[in-house]
């Protein structure tokens, strides 16, 4: 009785063999072996986190903080920071890169492994303690949040030639300065890093100014926490 119970059961093996062998390897063949809902998923891009590309070094950089400390690139080492350039007395798009860069503070406070660099480009106004005025007023909390000031010249050329983040003096315009509104990104091995546009490009930097550039660098800090 056993045996003719094995011949049954073999001879079951080799009818699904001969039927559904050939049908699997065609589906591997076109490729749809991994179709499925979650997989698909996977497979358009949804819920995956594409490594983020790297542009290169941050440019290096020593200046005084609000504390009146002096604060080296070297200081963020190891973290994952978002580096800025304003001025306190701005009139126009600093207000709102401020109330982000406090959302920015927040999501991350009390993570020792994420910093902020915020450089003045009138430091000849906001001296170390204007600077420390301004931080406490906006709600700057985080240890890690450093208020930068120096030399006129040494922070043109970090901005302009450094980060290729345009500052410039103008008369003409509200405030008498001008500057982008984008934030920089810059990983634990401090190197620049961003996401990619629908095109394919490197974004480079974030939009400080709006909601989107402000959820897309909030994500991509996240992922370089856990990189």
């Amino acid at each position: 009785m056993k045996n003719k119970s094995y011949i049954g059961i073999s001879f079951i093996i080799l009818i699904f063999g001969i039927y559904a062998i050939p049908k699997i390897v065609s589906r591997i063949q076109n490729g749809d072996i991994v179709k499925g809902e979650r997989l698909d998923k996977v497979s358009n891009g949804e819920g995956v986190n594409e490594k983020l590309m790297t542009i290169g070094p941050a440019p290096k950089f020593e200046l005084t903080d609000q504390n009146k400390k002096k604060i080296s690139n070297a200081d963020y080492s190891g973290k994952v920071y978002v580096l800025e350039f304003f001025f306190s007395t701005c009139p126009s798009i600093c207000p709102k890169m401020n109330k982000n860069m406090v959302a920015i503070q927040n999501d991350f406070f009390g993570n020792p492994n994420f910093g902020i660099a915020s450089i003045s480009i009138d430091p000849e106004h906001d001296t170390s303690e204007v600077l420390k005025a301004h931080a406490e007023l906006l709600g700057a909390k985080s240890t890690n949040w450093h208020f930068l000031t120096g030399d006129k010249k040494y922070i043109y050329d970090l901005a302009n030639k450094g980060f290729n983040l345009y500052a410039g003096e103008n008369s003409k315009v509200n405030g008498n300065f001008e500057h982008s509104g984008l934030f920089a990104l810059i990983d634990k091995k401090g190197n620049i890093r961003c996401r990619k546009d629908d095109y394919g490009n490197p974004i480079l930097y974030y939009d400080g100014i709006e909601k989107e550039g402000v959820k897309a660098i909030k994500q991509d800090i996240a992922i370089l926490l856990r990189e």
